[in-house]
């Protein structure tokens, strides 16, 4: 068993990834189109023969990248990373849910174990520290970049 890159279409990858599982070919285990990998699919299948046989069929499937794939290679896909990566202190941000949406601040604090961040809003009179979940804000402007 083996893990096996398939080049496809740019912008069809979940396509073929769910044409793939639809076969429900016994020798494919599983299909991968993450949003961070373009024109690829990743394939768990006992072999290579089998794979080759399903993709025939595929449209927008176009080759097996030549090779097997090691799930060292592909764990970083797996795991969900959270919404706070990315996010600075001091960044600007806007609040895109919640009762202060619209509404931008700044990030004074980042908690990454619960995937929060605490900011301060612009417009408030008083500064008040407001935490949020990292889903529910939009960077503006990172002091790194």
């Amino acid at each position: 068993m083996g893990i096996f890159a398939v080049k496809t279409t740019a912008s069809q990858e979940r396509t073929v990834a769910d044409m793939i599982i639809n076969r429900e070919e016994a020798e494919i285990h599983a299909a991968l189109a993450p949003d961070s990998l373009t024109s690829y699919v990743m394939v768990e299948a006992d072999g290579d023969a089998a794979l080759n046989r399903v993709l025939e069929d595929i449209p927008h499937a176009q080759s097996i990248v030549p090779g097997e794939s090691d799930i060292s290679e592909v764990e970083h896909f797996l795991s969900p990373k959270p919404d706070v990566e990315g996010i600075a202190e001091g960044d600007i941000i806007e609040l895109i849910a919640g009762p202060f949406k619209g509404e931008k601040a700044q990030v004074q604090r980042i908690d990454e174990g619960k995937d929060q961040v605490t900011v301060e809003l612009y417009e408030a009179t008083v500064p008040i520290p407001v935490t949020v979940r990292g889903d529910q804000i939009r960077v503006l402007d990172s002091d790194e970049r």
